[in-house]
């Protein structure tokens, strides 16, 4: 059965959601419920190790998303996903390496 787990992470302070295997419509009320839970913390949300990332997840998680919650390990098209949302001043720049997007882009 495809599923999601989340993963808390809190260093000095600061917390982290790490995202593993599939994020859909379903699992990221899961997420939001995470989130909501979390309300007037600084929040990182980490989808570098997620299996699958469904388009239908963003609308979910970009309903409620709090000015303090960041994103992590985003691919280009899902980055741009939540720009659509309204949701793009957050995300954390953390990309160890280049896409086509961002070569084409120069």
């Amino acid at each position: 059965m495809a599923g999601l787990q989340i993963h808390r992470e809190d260093v000095a302070g600061h917390i982290t959601l790490r995202l593993e295997g599939v994020l859909d419509g379903k699992t990221a009320h899961e997420v939001q419920l995470s989130l909501d839970s979390l309300k007037g913390c600084e929040v990182v949300l980490d989808f570098t190790h997620l299996r699958e990332f469904k388009d239908s997840a963003v609308g979910v998680l970009t309903r409620n998303m709090a000015n303090s919650v960041k994103l992590q390990g985003l691919a280009t098209h899902h980055e741009r996903m939540f720009r659509y949302f309204g949701v793009g001043a957050s995300v954390v720049a953390h990309r160890p390496y280049y896409t086509p997007e961002d070569v084409l882009s120069l």
